[in-house]
């Protein structure tokens, strides 16, 4: 098998005291309610063998999950629109910049609470220290894909919440395909654990470490899917 890697990122790294090679699985567009186990078996089991690790997209966890909430069912108010012009926006995307994601934040967290984190942010923030407001709210509101089509004009409209059960989700996986995962946040700027599979015995920090370049890249590559496999001690 030939492993295969996105433009501008690498097949080798070394991790955990191995060198892996690191293959991204190309799939079709995923669409909302699709079985993940489908997935396995059509794009994963083909090339898995023991003793690799799945990483996958928590994105198209979510998608299969129905995980979703649409542009009609978050209109922004006068506080979201306020908040979204406070937010510094990154390579990653604009993430709270957009009104209606503040919306679904203030929909989920309460707006005193966004409130709050946005002040204690932008105290942080003349410190030096970034990410307060998302550490404040919680992964609910910090890994809302979507609402943003420039990527992937699909998720023009559409947000993407986190999958439901993440580690649920992988030892399900595991018990009806045999595949070992972990399910991952991932972008150019930060990688965050999830949920992975209990086979797993290593730390969140050294499992992140195999991805941390991001190998799935963050554009239109459609893939989801990164299998790691060991091939060496480093």
């Amino acid at each position: 098998m030939e492993f295969h890697a996105n433009e501008g990122k690498q097949v080798n790294i070394t991790a955990c005291g191995k060198i892996w090679a690191r293959h991204a699985i190309q799939t079709h567009f995923v669409e909302v309610g699709e079985s993940y186990i489908d997935l396995m078996e059509r794009y994963v089991r083909p090339l898995y063998q023991k003793g690799d690790i799945l990483s996958m997209s928590e994105k198209v966890i979510a998608l299969c999950q129905k995980r979703i909430v649409t542009e009609a069912e978050v209109k922004p108010g006068f506080w979201a629109n306020v908040l979204s012009r406070c937010v510094h926006q990154t390579s990653a995307g604009p993430g709270m910049g957009l009104p209606v994601k503040m919306q679904f934040a203030i929909n989920v967290c309460g707006l005193p609470k966004v409130i709050w984190a946005a002040i204690c942010a932008a105290f942080d923030k003349l410190r030096g220290v970034h990410g307060t407001f998302y550490e404040m709210l919680g992964q609910e509101v910090s890994g809302l894909d979507g609402f943003y089509g420039n990527d992937i004009p699909a998720y023009a409209h559409m947000g993407v919440r986190i999958p439901e059960n993440p580690a649920g989700v992988c030892d399900e996986i595991y018990q009806k395909t045999g595949i070992v995962s972990m399910i991952v946040d991932a972008n150019d700027l930060n990688q965050e654990m999830l949920g992975h599979c209990s086979q797993l015995k290593q730390t969140d920090e050294q499992l992140l470490d195999i991805i941390r370049d991001n190998p799935a890249g963050q554009d239109q590559q459609f893939t989801p899917f990164i299998l790691c496999r060991p091939v060496a001690n480093a």
